[in-house]
Protein backbone atom coordinates (compact mmCIF):
# COMPACT_ATOMS: atom_id res chain seq x y z
CA UNK A 1 0.00 0.00 0.00
CA UNK A 2 3.10 2.38 0.37
CA UNK A 3 3.77 3.21 -3.02
CA UNK A 4 0.45 4.02 -3.96
CA UNK A 5 0.49 6.23 -1.35
CA UNK A 6 3.45 7.61 -2.56
CA UNK A 7 2.67 7.49 -5.80
CA UNK A 8 -0.81 9.45 -4.99
CA UNK A 9 1.66 12.14 -2.92
CA UNK A 10 3.42 12.80 -5.95
CA UNK A 11 0.51 13.02 -8.55
CA UNK A 12 0.13 16.42 -8.42
CA UNK A 13 3.99 17.37 -8.53
CA UNK A 14 4.58 14.67 -11.62
CA UNK A 15 1.37 15.85 -13.63
CA UNK A 16 2.28 19.33 -13.38
CA UNK A 17 5.11 18.73 -15.08
CA UNK A 18 3.86 16.43 -18.21
CA UNK A 19 3.54 18.62 -20.57
CA UNK A 20 -0.38 18.28 -21.47
CA UNK A 21 -1.20 18.73 -17.77
CA UNK A 22 -4.30 18.49 -15.83
CA UNK A 23 -5.18 22.26 -15.82
CA UNK A 24 -7.12 21.39 -19.49
CA UNK A 25 -9.66 19.17 -17.37
CA UNK A 26 -10.93 21.94 -15.15
CA UNK A 27 -13.61 22.86 -18.17
CA UNK A 28 -15.18 19.45 -17.94
CA UNK A 29 -14.67 16.33 -19.99
CA UNK A 30 -15.60 14.72 -23.37
CA UNK A 31 -14.73 11.10 -22.94
CA UNK A 32 -14.58 9.10 -26.62
CA UNK A 33 -16.67 5.90 -24.77
CA UNK A 34 -18.28 4.71 -22.06
CA UNK A 35 -15.83 1.63 -21.43
CA UNK A 36 -17.66 -1.30 -19.25
CA UNK A 37 -15.39 -3.82 -17.37
CA UNK A 38 -14.99 -6.13 -14.29
CA UNK A 39 -13.84 -4.53 -11.13
CA UNK A 40 -11.11 -7.41 -11.46
CA UNK A 41 -8.09 -5.41 -10.64
CA UNK A 42 -6.01 -7.33 -13.35
CA UNK A 43 -8.45 -5.57 -16.49
CA UNK A 44 -7.01 -1.99 -16.89
CA UNK A 45 -8.66 -0.06 -19.26
CA UNK A 46 -6.52 2.30 -19.41
CA UNK A 47 -3.22 0.31 -20.10
CA UNK A 48 -5.46 -1.76 -22.37
CA UNK A 49 -6.29 0.79 -24.50
CA UNK A 50 -3.44 3.48 -24.51
CA UNK A 51 -6.49 6.36 -22.91
CA UNK A 52 -5.08 8.98 -21.73
CA UNK A 53 -6.57 11.30 -19.04
CA UNK A 54 -10.33 11.69 -20.31
CA UNK A 55 -10.93 9.61 -22.83
CA UNK A 56 -12.66 6.63 -21.15
CA UNK A 57 -15.23 7.39 -18.89
CA UNK A 58 -15.22 4.04 -16.48
CA UNK A 59 -17.97 1.76 -15.43
CA UNK A 60 -16.60 -1.49 -13.26
CA UNK A 61 -18.88 -3.93 -11.44
CA UNK A 62 -18.28 -7.17 -10.55
CA UNK A 63 -18.53 -9.56 -13.41
CA UNK A 64 -19.13 -6.59 -15.70
CA UNK A 65 -23.22 -6.37 -15.66
CA UNK A 66 -25.08 -3.89 -16.64
CA UNK A 67 -28.45 -4.15 -14.78
CA UNK A 68 -31.64 -3.57 -16.93
CA UNK A 69 -33.14 -0.03 -17.19
CA UNK A 70 -36.29 -0.65 -15.98
CA UNK A 71 -35.49 -1.99 -12.55
CA UNK A 72 -37.98 -0.22 -10.17
CA UNK A 73 -34.95 1.41 -7.87
CA UNK A 74 -32.48 3.88 -8.98
CA UNK A 75 -28.97 2.02 -9.34
CA UNK A 76 -25.41 4.15 -9.82
CA UNK A 77 -24.61 1.23 -12.55
CA UNK A 78 -27.83 2.64 -14.62
CA UNK A 79 -27.24 6.19 -13.45
CA UNK A 80 -23.54 5.80 -14.71
CA UNK A 81 -24.63 4.61 -18.05
CA UNK A 82 -27.39 7.21 -18.68
CA UNK A 83 -24.64 10.07 -17.99
CA UNK A 84 -22.19 8.80 -20.13
CA UNK A 85 -24.98 8.55 -23.26
CA UNK A 86 -27.21 11.32 -22.71
CA UNK A 87 -24.81 14.05 -20.45
CA UNK A 88 -21.50 13.29 -22.40
CA UNK A 89 -22.84 12.25 -25.52
CA UNK A 90 -20.08 9.66 -25.71
CA UNK A 91 -20.18 7.77 -29.30
CA UNK A 92 -18.98 5.09 -28.56
CA UNK A 93 -19.87 2.05 -25.58
CA UNK A 94 -17.50 -1.05 -25.16
CA UNK A 95 -18.34 -3.88 -23.02
CA UNK A 96 -15.21 -5.90 -22.08
CA UNK A 97 -14.96 -8.74 -20.37
CA UNK A 98 -11.90 -11.11 -19.53
CA UNK A 99 -10.48 -14.57 -18.98
CA UNK A 100 -10.29 -16.03 -15.67
CA UNK A 101 -13.05 -13.90 -14.29
CA UNK A 102 -14.26 -15.02 -11.39
CA UNK A 103 -18.22 -13.70 -11.37
CA UNK A 104 -18.43 -15.49 -14.53
CA UNK A 105 -16.89 -18.49 -13.37
CA UNK A 106 -19.11 -18.48 -10.60
CA UNK A 107 -22.07 -18.31 -12.23
CA UNK A 108 -20.93 -21.02 -14.88
CA UNK A 109 -20.25 -23.28 -12.14
CA UNK A 110 -23.37 -22.73 -9.72
CA UNK A 111 -21.14 -22.08 -6.79
CA UNK A 112 -22.63 -21.59 -3.65
CA UNK A 113 -22.04 -18.13 -2.36
CA UNK A 114 -24.02 -18.15 0.72
CA UNK A 115 -21.08 -16.72 2.15
CA UNK A 116 -21.13 -13.83 -0.09
CA UNK A 117 -24.96 -12.83 0.30
CA UNK A 118 -24.59 -9.40 -1.87
CA UNK A 119 -22.13 -10.88 -4.61
CA UNK A 120 -24.93 -13.51 -4.95
CA UNK A 121 -27.79 -10.90 -5.04
CA UNK A 122 -25.62 -8.97 -7.72
CA UNK A 123 -25.14 -12.25 -9.55
CA UNK A 124 -28.53 -13.05 -9.59
CA UNK A 125 -29.32 -10.39 -12.22
CA UNK A 126 -27.42 -11.58 -14.62
CA UNK A 127 -28.94 -13.37 -17.26
CA UNK A 128 -28.57 -17.12 -16.41
CA UNK A 129 -25.79 -18.61 -18.47
CA UNK A 130 -26.46 -22.19 -20.57
CA UNK A 131 -26.79 -25.18 -18.50
CA UNK A 132 -24.26 -26.51 -20.64
CA UNK A 133 -21.47 -24.70 -20.20
CA UNK A 134 -18.48 -26.64 -18.29
CA UNK A 135 -15.60 -25.35 -15.52
CA UNK A 136 -12.19 -25.04 -17.72
CA UNK A 137 -10.57 -22.16 -17.82
CA UNK A 138 -11.71 -22.39 -22.25
CA UNK A 139 -15.53 -23.34 -20.81
CA UNK A 140 -14.95 -20.01 -18.41
CA UNK A 141 -13.62 -17.91 -21.42
CA UNK A 142 -16.70 -18.90 -23.26
CA UNK A 143 -19.10 -18.09 -20.94
CA UNK A 144 -17.90 -14.87 -20.37
CA UNK A 145 -18.70 -13.98 -24.50
CA UNK A 146 -22.14 -15.08 -24.03
CA UNK A 147 -22.09 -13.20 -21.24
CA UNK A 148 -20.37 -10.10 -22.84
CA UNK A 149 -23.14 -10.09 -25.58
CA UNK A 150 -25.62 -10.16 -23.26
CA UNK A 151 -25.08 -7.20 -21.81
CA UNK A 152 -25.18 -5.99 -25.19
CA UNK A 153 -28.41 -6.71 -25.67
CA UNK A 154 -29.34 -5.25 -21.88
CA UNK A 155 -27.64 -1.66 -22.87
CA UNK A 156 -29.50 -1.81 -26.57
CA UNK A 157 -32.81 -1.93 -24.16
CA UNK A 158 -31.60 1.65 -22.46
CA UNK A 159 -34.28 4.11 -24.75
CA UNK A 160 -31.48 6.48 -24.54
CA UNK A 161 -29.12 4.25 -26.34
CA UNK A 162 -32.17 2.43 -28.49
CA UNK A 163 -32.57 6.14 -29.98
CA UNK A 164 -28.99 6.85 -30.49
CA UNK A 165 -28.04 3.26 -32.27
CA UNK A 166 -31.42 3.73 -34.10
CA UNK A 167 -30.06 7.03 -35.67
CA UNK A 168 -26.40 6.03 -35.70
CA UNK A 169 -25.10 7.99 -33.21
CA UNK A 170 -23.60 5.17 -31.24
CA UNK A 171 -21.63 2.49 -31.29
CA UNK A 172 -21.76 -0.90 -29.16
CA UNK A 173 -18.71 -3.36 -28.93
CA UNK A 174 -18.06 -6.15 -27.18
CA UNK A 175 -14.85 -7.62 -26.18
CA UNK A 176 -13.08 -9.98 -24.21
CA UNK A 177 -9.63 -9.33 -22.92
CA UNK A 178 -7.33 -12.19 -21.89
CA UNK A 179 -5.09 -11.17 -18.63
CA UNK A 180 -2.78 -13.92 -19.26
CA UNK A 181 -1.46 -13.07 -22.60
CA UNK A 182 -2.70 -8.98 -23.10
CA UNK A 183 -4.81 -10.49 -26.57
CA UNK A 184 -8.06 -8.13 -27.08
CA UNK A 185 -10.85 -10.14 -28.78
CA UNK A 186 -14.08 -7.94 -30.27
CA UNK A 187 -17.18 -9.90 -31.42
CA UNK A 188 -17.99 -9.33 -34.96
CA UNK A 189 -21.41 -9.70 -35.60
CA UNK A 190 -21.43 -10.59 -39.11
CA UNK A 191 -19.56 -13.69 -37.94
CA UNK A 192 -20.96 -13.98 -34.60
CA UNK A 193 -17.16 -14.44 -33.09
CA UNK A 194 -14.69 -12.93 -30.80
CA UNK A 195 -11.86 -12.18 -33.24
CA UNK A 196 -8.52 -10.28 -33.05
CA UNK A 197 -9.06 -6.52 -32.88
Amino acid sequence: MQHLIDNARSFSLRSARAASGLSRFAGGQEPLALFITCSDSRVVPSLITGAGPGELFELRTAGNIVPRHDRPHAAGEAATIEYAVEVLGVADIVVCGHSHCGAVGAMARREDLTAAPKVRDWLEQATPLPDDLGSTDADVANAVQVHVLDQLERLRAYPGIARRLADGRLGLHGWFYEVHTGSVLAHRPHADEFLPL
